[in-house]
């Protein structure tokens, strides 16, 4: 019976390891924890049996407790142990927080998710994403949040923080290029081999710049085939060289993210909007825009950053990082380009079907877009060697050799 009873009593002993607690032995807690049993049962028992029983009793007892320390608390110990010395015999999972601000079916969300996917599975289920439902800030607000720490992945555009970045605006130039993934690759690669451009990211590790397909001219009011229609209409832009080019063009133009392009346009409160070809579907404005001017290579372009919190990477195990490194760079780069190529081929038959009119730039119309937006070029020159970009017009031909490089 006493035996019964010192058996249950020991199973009643915690069984757990907190191998991560700091400054803890878990073999003293356990033998500080028995002892003390010990020490409580023995006097009572003291008071109540003969001198000559106590003997035989605490010989019992300890007998007991060693078993029960063997059979239950030695293999933890020893995993313990092994944890200490650093032996990875527990497996941890490392969760990293996205944030993500457009629609969940969005090419940028859906391409987030493809990624977490691959991170996933090239760390053999040590890392893991968790997405969050709502974006921790307003799209401009995104690298801030990101550098301080409120998320650990997301991206942002660039051009929504007017004067932060200049580098990135040469991705950003009229008829750069037909496809979304021959730029975002190319414009990867110019980055990752150009100092001046990485300085203008510090406080968060790149994982990848991309751009969005080639850039039109949406409208609620008119068909667009010269510059003279541009005038008179309220556009929404979503910054950076877009800006200047509307700018240039006399184009009456608000810096003003593209998650509030529904609202603006239902309302008047803006006429038309600078978009490529998903944007119409994705944020729902096809019954709402009437017509549509497609340019040969676009009439603009916008570069974003996909980033993450150097203090998450840092604190991510070896293979983790290796995951991470695996998967961004031109890889990441040419997933979020394919992505965005797959989807403007469908927003165009979308838009098609909606019955949006579209006009194609003719040659005049073109020529006199590169005579308006010739000196966009030479500011930027100027400003990109304020930046410390060295010989940037060499930089942007490279850039403009990679591209067609990628579309042949």
């Amino acid at each position: 019976m006493k035996q019964q009873t010192l058996r249950a009593r020991f199973r009643s002993l915690p069984t757990g390891i907190a191998v991560s607690s700091p400054g803890r032995c878990c073999t003293c807690a356990a033998a500080r924890a028995s002892a003390a049993w010990r020490c409580k049962k023995s006097r009572a028992h003291s008071s109540r049996m003969p001198t000559k029983s106590t003997s035989s009793f605490l010989h019992h007892h300890t007998e007991i407790t060693m078993s029960v320390i063997k059979a239950r608390l030695l293999p933890r110990l020893m995993l313990a142990l092994a944890a200490g010395l650093g032996f990875n015999a527990v497996s941890a999972q490392t969760v990293l927080t996205v944030s993500s601000w457009v629609p969940p079916s969005h090419m940028l969300a859906e391409s987030l998710k493809e990624w977490c996917g691959q991170l996933d599975q090239k760390s053999v289920g040590k890392v893991k994403c968790n997405i969050l439902p709502r974006a921790v800030a307003a799209p401009p607000g995104s690298l801030d949040a990101v550098r301080n720490g409120l998320a650990d992945v997301s991206f942002t555009v660039h051009g929504y923080t007017p004067g932060r970045f200049v580098t990135t605006q040469m991705a950003e130039m009229p008829f750069l290029g037909n496809s979304a993934e021959a730029t975002s690759v190319a414009l990867q690669r110019v980055f990752a081999r150009t100092p001046a451009m990485r300085d203008e990211h510090k406080g968060i590790k790149v994982l990848s710049l991309f751009t969005h397909g080639p850039g039109m001219v949406f409208n609620t009011k008119r068909p667009i085939t010269s510059i003279d229609d541009l005038s008179g209409l309220k556009f929404r832009i979503g910054g950076g060289m877009a800006n200047e080019i509307g700018t240039a063009l006399g184009m009456n133009v608000t810096l003003k993210p593209s998650t509030e392009s529904y609202e603006l346009l239902s309302t008047g409160v803006m006429d038309g909007t600078l978009f490529p070809a998903e944007s119409v579907e994705a944020f729902k404005i096809d019954k709402i825009v009437r017509y549509g001017t497609t340019f040969p290579g676009g009439l603009y372009n916008t570069s974003f950053v996909f980033m993450m919190n150097p203090a998450a990477y840092d604190r991510l195990p070896p293979e983790g990082k290796k995951a991470v490194d695996e998967i961004s760079g031109e890889s990441a780069a040419r997933m979020f380009g394919r992505g965005w190529d797959r989807v403007d081929r469908r927003g165009m038959a979308f838009m098609q079907a909606s019955g949006v009119q579209f006009t194609k730039a003719d040659a005049a119309f073109v020529k006199a877009i590169g005579n308006r937006t010739a000196q966009l070029e030479a500011n930027w020159i100027k400003a990109a060697e304020a930046k410390g970009l060295k010989e940037p017009r060499k930089v942007l031909n490279a850039l403009r050799s990679e591209v067609a490089k990628l579309e042949n």
